[in-house]
């Protein structure tokens, strides 16, 4: 399946002082998603293996006002590079890794473009939601690393 369109992704960026191998590694198992979580929604996992690549699924426990079970896929995979997985609604989150001067830049992204419904993930304000906790995500990312490489 291909990326969604331009306008229907939203991204946001920041410098985590480690090297792209133990910033993946991290994304890359998805025991630790909650660790970084900043919507508040991942609670943990429930099946699936430590280490994710391409094809992979995993289950986890989530929360949205209640609590409830998803199923993902590991739909695009570049070791050290690039991550991104999808559930049932086919909207994508996305791990981009790039080595920069002073650790890795990591940009994660929210595509709606390649949902079921695209119109109504707009409509219930996912995108912007999604802004949110996409910055608050990558703080938490980058404190939980940094404190472990420190």
């Amino acid at each position: 399946m291909a990326a969604g369109q331009g306008d229907q992704v939203v991204s946001r960026s920041v410098v985590i002082k480690a090297p792209a191998e133990r910033v993946f590694e991290v994304l890359a198992n998805p025991y630790e998603h909650a660790n970084f979580d900043g919507s508040g929604s991942v609670r943990g996992q429930l099946h699936g293996p430590t280490r994710l690549t391409l094809g992979d699924k995993f289950g986890m426990r989530m929360r949205i006002l209640l609590p409830y079970r998803i199923e993902n896929e590991v739909v695009e995979f570049e070791q050290d590079r690039l991550i991104a997985w999808q559930h049932t609604g086919r909207h994508r989150w996305r791990y981009r890794l790039e080595p920069v001067e002073d650790g890795t830049k990591v940009t994660e992204s929210f595509d709606w473009g390649t949902s079921r419904s695209p119109k109504a993930l707009e409509l219930l304000g996912y995108p912007k939601r999604n802004a949110r906790s996409i910055e608050q995500t990558l703080a938490r990312l980058k404190a939980l690393i940094e404190q472990r490489v420190a």
